[in-house]
């Protein structure tokens, strides 16, 4: 999926998850997209993803710090959980690419995790 499609599937995801208020973007050239979807003002996903560099960002952000997400950097996919959001998951399901969907599905398991709206 390419920054484009990244962004269309965006705007889809927030119209059908009624509780994102808002899609900000932040950045966005032909390669390269940057989307804030808030879910209140201190707590919203970050969504960035560069073309030319493979790679693609997906975070879960409340008061400026990361809860849980999913990063691919040359190809290779990480993922920070949410019980140690420094740290890099290089396990199969840490390593395993996923679509903005099936993120904002692991997003709202976090969310209900951590009982937050």
């Amino acid at each position: 999926m390419n920054a484009a499609e990244t962004l269309a599937a965006l705007r889809a995801e927030s119209r059908r998850r009624k509780y994102f208020v808002r899609l900000e973007i932040l950045e966005q050239i032909a390669s390269l997209i940057k989307v804030r979807l808030y879910i209140s003002a201190d707590l919203f996903v970050q969504i960035y993803r560069n073309d030319n560099y493979e790679t693609v960002n997906l975070a879960l952000i409340r008061n400026g710090q990361r809860l849980y997400a999913r990063d691919q950097l040359g190809g290779r996919w990480h993922r920070h959980t949410h019980i140690q959001p420094d740290e890099h998951d290089v396990s199969p399901e840490g390593r395993k690419a996923v679509t903005v969907d099936e993120f904002l599905d692991e997003v709202e398991k976090v969310l209900a995790e951590l009982n937050l709206p």
